[in-house]
């Protein structure tokens, strides 16, 4: 591959057309080949990496490191990943945090979760029905179903609940101007603090009480607790409200979910490729790396497309199209290597089961508003997905 690369003069965030496809420039910059230029904030030269294979590999390569402060991005020194917020640090330092909660996470322990999650489900669901339609999915389904799930997780007491759940949307809403930011960023974390501090005086029976007795000190766990909660619950609240819509869209794929219960597993699998709510990520070059049959030089940051990557038409067959019944897996949506989503089995089966519930609890269910109508998420946000879902049913 020559050096002589299309260029993105930066990264693409407006989608026109299909709110389900990744923007166009990306799509048109995939076309040109698996790597493309890229400029950055501060003006840096970067690269794009927007196919399957390179993306996989960059991901799994301790070459390339994940490490905030190392990112050539903008025209001034970052500071590292603060204690505990692992996603943005190396091994060993990424060891020492995740490793405490992989037993967490399993899949046999989040199995032991559905009953739970069945019940939280069946009571937004009982709420929403009678309330009666219409209803905005996102608050009545998408977003209270993960939240109750982390704040039982992590502890969180429930006269906290809601005023807890409210900072940290704010948080992940991406409507913040910088001083807001800032504020919402420090009231969660105070909270997360004060939260870590009452599960050292008194555990009781939740992930931040387990990991209480580990070696990792006050400062960590708030970290560890804060990435928890913008993992556990952004994440999983897009994808069922995207997911919702994107079902809505393609009737005869909601109709075979409806029909065929044992669809669901693969459904899953197949929202979460199709949609790829995370949209990319970054990672520097330690070194100087062969990629692609292109030198990737030490220094130089790379943006993963996760959205184009899992509609590679080299990986996947007619990408652009929502099959649930398909059966070629390893999408890309909870990343890669070390730091592959430590809650993919929660997320899961969390969308396993609402969704189920969902479609057949409301057969009917459909669009209250034209779906160009539909508010999406602004593109500064970092997870992508819809602000309301007006949805409605027969009665």
């Amino acid at each position: 591959m020559s050096e002589s690369l299309h260029t993105v003069p930066a990264l693409p965030t407006e989608r026109r057309g299909c709110p389900f496809d990744p923007p166009a420039e990306l799509t048109d910059a995939h076309r040109h080949g698996p790597i493309s230029r890229i400029i950055h904030p501060g003006g840096m030269s970067g690269r794009l990496i927007t196919g399957y294979d390179l993306v996989r590999s960059v991901l799994a390569d301790p070459r390339f490191s994940a490490r905030k402060e190392l990112l050539n991005v903008v025209d001034f020194e970052l500071p590292p990943a603060p204690p505990g917020e692992f996603l943005l640090t190396d091994d060993p330092v990424h060891r020492r945090y995740r490793k405490p909660l992989a037993g967490k996470f399993t899949v046999r322990r989040m199995r032991l979760l559905t009953e739970r999650i069945e019940q939280i489900t069946a009571d937004c669901l009982d709420a929403m029905e009678q309330t009666g339609p219409p209803a905005d999915l996102v608050t009545a389904f998408a977003k209270p179903i993960p939240a109750i799930v982390i704040c039982e997780l992590l502890g969180v007491p429930y006269e906290d609940r809601a005023s807890f759940q409210g900072q940290a949307e704010s948080l992940m809403s991406g409507e913040l101007n910088d001083e807001e930011l800032i504020a919402a960023y420090t009231a969660t974390q105070n909270y997360v603090a004060e939260l870590v501090a009452a599960k050292r005086a008194n555990p009781t029976d939740d992930v931040l009480s387990e990991l209480a007795g580990s070696d990792l000190d006050d400062e960590e766990l708030r970290g560890v607790g804060l990435t928890l909660l913008s993992a556990g619950l952004d994440t999983t609240a897009n994808m069922l409200s995207l997911g919702t819509f994107a079902l809505l869209q393609n009737p005869a794929q909601l109709a075979a979910l409806r029909a065929d219960p044992a669809l669901a597993d693969s459904a899953v699998e197949e929202l979460l490729r199709y949609l790829s709510v995370a949209k990319s990520f970054m990672r520097t070059a330690l070194e100087d790396v062969e990629l692609g049959g292109l030198t990737i030089k030490a220094g130089t940051t790379v943006v993963l497309s996760y959205h184009t990557a899992n509609r590679d038409p080299e990986r996947f067959a007619e990408p652009d199209t929502l099959d649930l019944r398909r059966q070629n897996g390893g999408h890309l949506a909870f990343g890669h290597g070390i730091h592959q989503c430590l809650g993919q089995q929660l997320a899961r089966v969390e969308m396993r089961v609402a969704l189920s519930a969902l479609v057949n609890r409301f057969p009917t269910l459909r669009l209250a508003v034209p779906a160009e109508e539909v508010a999406l998420r602004p593109e500064t946000a970092d997870i992508y997905g819809v602000k309301s879902l007006p949805v409605t049913w027969d009665v």
